[in-house]
């Protein structure tokens, strides 16, 4: 007993300093097992976060990207549409980001995460929803779109009624996004903090940069998952699939878009239950504290800092809630290398989130892929591109002992780098022909010139037919051709099989004698795939290379009584100028390359042929745009980063959040200069800093 009684040479008990490193039992209310105190490590935090990044890296990054397009043609809806609800996420994180990171890093951090981790799994339920709240999905009856001569066009709707689209489950989706992102806004905040506390300064980097690794394979992890179920057939078990006339890479294909999100739903509830038991800190964090100030960036001049610095924790703690919130943020809106770093992050979040959305989209319109092929591709670059990345990043943070002016230099040279690689969007495929849409009709197959004619379906060869455009149903003629439907290529017969083929087609110019056209797209005969996959997985590689450092720095220049508030209005600013933005803009840019619309009662709807040679340069440009930008910010960054005077041995005061005496008057010592001290060993006076030891301090005082 009087061991624990002891007293310190920097007058504190070991009791003491015990009740500052330990947060408390590892505990769900007063339930405190005793088997579940020796998780109480960094090593068992980190395992419990690596579940969560990748767990929302594979819910919200892989899942929701993936089946972009099969929503757009499951629910009608265009790009833009989707693009707003894939931001819905952000919009949501951004709106408690501040409260969550503010109060979060007062209160209990794990709670805090366990509770958004329970959130999050009710958003992925909710996004399933529509599935099991709309009837089977049936595909246009191959016999009602063949051409009938004579007929007479026939249309479904009826100026006088009032439709109710499918469409309007885009709100469900959104208000699913809208969970996700308020669930997910302790992830990235106070996960980080939490970790970072409770390390010392070389290895949180390392850490930290592994749940970032376990966040990008979870993304991948989804991109790979999310591939293989749109391989399965959207009602499971409802619909013989045998009897089905299509494949997965027929454009008509709705393949099991929901059942990922039922999985993840399951998993979020059962990880949600130990992370929430963790305590406030870990046994020993206390420690690690110190030695994270010394590179605190710093206007003032070095000893107005300095004694400013000993003396605000006092006066803050005098301070109302609301005092000390807007006294923080304007310590931090003040700190120009931290606002450039948000701003860069901002431009970094907008090629990710852009890119991340619409790259399976990009990749199946460009190159005709099926949705879960292109999914797939885009998960093989992901892999080792980002996840590979973001661990190299945090390693040569820590190999090289990086301080903030080099972590800067590193992020800037790793943009210039993908500004560079943007140009392998210029490799792009020319489109299939498509009689109507961008070559004409009965052309031969020499003289074929892909270009922009302007929508003209109608011609010579099927005005007798009465087709009408509300039944997409694309063939893909024997002369090379895709044409919107049997009834627009002229097909009078129907031969049912495996693979639904038709014959008879007066627009087809072919002495085939077997089929005329058959229901799929034609074959894309462009061999730049093998080249753009490289070079877009060297694009992700130098931008999640980034990712990692640029967090460090991040980490670095802000005080460690701000980090987690300075993370919350970092992820604000990277959220509200970036990512809320990012695929509303780029889901924009895929819309204006669109040649054919969807045409529903009350409007257009999703997007059946694109414009590659548009959509390819419109996303290049938009995305050496962004890169230009965010590389200047990183510039300004470190053009106008001022490193901290406690990182120099000289004018060292080291102040702790109770300051035990401040003694300023200097007559009754006998001393010229104040003296300030507390717990720590090392002391200023005036401005030659000394070792003190109990004894010494006695008898200066």
């Amino acid at each position: 007993m009087a061991d624990s009684k002891q007293i310190s040479t920097d007058g504190h008990s070991d009791l003491e300093t015990d009740c500052e490193d330990d947060g408390g039992p590892c505990k769900w209310g007063p339930f405190k097992p005793d088997f579940c105190q020796r998780f109480r490590k960094p090593g068992w935090v980190l395992f419990c976060l690596c579940w969560v990044g990748g767990l929302q890296g594979m819910l919200v990054t892989g899942f929701v990207n993936v089946i972009i397009t099969s929503i757009e043609r499951r629910f009608e809806i265009s790009s833009t549409e989707t693009g707003t609800i894939v931001s819905s996420y952000d919009i949501a994180s951004a709106i408690c980001l501040i409260p969550v990171s503010y109060f979060g890093g007062l209160g209990i951090k794990p709670r805090y995460i366990g509770i958004g981790v329970f959130t999050l799994g009710l958003g992925s339920f909710l996004f399933a929803l529509p599935h099991f709240t709309t009837g089977l999905y049936i595909v246009d009856n191959a016999q009602d779109t063949i051409c009938i001569p004579g007929g007479n066009a026939t249309t479904t709707c009826d100026a006088t009624t009032t439709y109710g689209s499918i469409s309007n489950y885009m709100y469900v989706f959104v208000l699913a996004q809208l969970l996700h992102g308020a669930g997910s806004s302790p992830f990235y905040t106070l996960g980080v903090t939490y970790l970072d506390e409770n390390l010392p300064l070389r290895s949180s980097a390392l850490y930290i940069g592994t749940y970032y690794s376990c966040v990008i394979f979870g993304t991948a992890l989804g991109y790979l998952a999310g591939g293989e179920l749109l391989n399965i057939w959207t009602d499971v078990g409802a619909v013989d699939t045998s009897s089905l006339s299509i494949t997965p890479d027929n454009p008509k294909w709705v393949g099991a878009w929901w059942l990922g999100f039922v999985i993840s739903g399951v998993i979020a509830f059962l990880i949600s239950v130990p992370l929430s038991g963790f305590p406030r800190a870990l046994p020993g964090s206390s420690k690690y504290r110190q030695e994270k100030e010394s590179e605190v960036y710093s206007g003032k001049k070095k000893a107005e800092t300095a004694i400013a610095d000993a003396s605000q924790k006092h006066a803050e703690a005098e301070k109302p809630l609301v005092k000390n919130i807007f006294h923080s943020t304007k310590l931090l809106l003040t700190n120009p290398t931290f606002m450039f770093l948000n701003l860069a992050g901002a431009s970094e979040a907008i090629i990710v989130g852009g890119f991340s959305t619409f790259a399976p989209k990009f990749l199946e319109s460009e190159y005709s892929l099926p949705a879960a092929r292109a999914a797939q591709y885009v998960g093989l670059a992901v892999i080792p591109a980002g996840g590979g990345g973001t661990l190299l990043g945090g390693y040569l943070v820590k190999r090289f002992n990086l301080k903030v002016r080099g972590i800067l230099r590193m992020c800037l040279v790793s943009t210039l780098s993908v500004c560079v690689l943007g140009l392998g969007f210029l490799t792009y495929c020319d489109n299939v022909p498509f009689a109507g849409v961008n070559v004409r009709y009965q052309n031969s197959s020499s003289s074929l010139t892909v270009e922009y004619l302007g929508k003209q379906l109608d011609s010579t060869c099927n005005s007798n037919c009465a087709c009408t455009e509300e039944d997409y149903h694309p063939v893909c003629g024997r002369d090379g051709l895709m044409y919107f439907s049997p009834c627009y290529a002229g097909c009078q017969v129907l031969q049912t099989g495996d693979v639904t083929r038709y014959n008879n087609c007066s627009c087809i110019d072919s002495n085939a004698t077997d089929y005329m056209a058959e229901f799929t797209s034609c074959d894309s005969s462009c061999i730049w795939l093998p080249v753009f996959l490289p070079l877009f997985a060297l694009m992700m590689f130098f931008t999640f290379i980034v990712s990692m450092p640029s967090l460090t720095a991040t980490l670095r220049v802000v005080s460690e009584k701000h980090r987690s508030f300075g993370l919350g209005i970092q992820w604000l600013v990277v959220r509200c100028l970036g990512a809320i933005p990012g695929p509303i803009l780029f889901g924009k840019m895929i819309d204006l390359s669109c040649l054919l619309w969807q045409k529903r009662c009350d409007g257009d709807g999703s997007c059946f042929f694109y414009n590659n040679k548009l959509m390819s340069y419109y996303l290049m440009a938009l995305g050496i745009s962004i890169k230009g930008l965010s590389a200047l910010f990183f510039f300004f960054a470190l053009l106008l980063y001022k490193k901290s005077p406690n990182s120099s041995k000289e004018n060292i005061i080291e102040a702790d959040s109770k300051l035990d005496i401040a003694a300023t008057d200097t007559s009754a010592n006998g001393i010229d200069n104040p003296v300030f001290y507390n717990s720590t060993e090392k002391i200023s006076v005036g401005t030659e800093p000394q070792v003190i030891t109990s004894t010494t301090l006695k008898t200066k005082l």
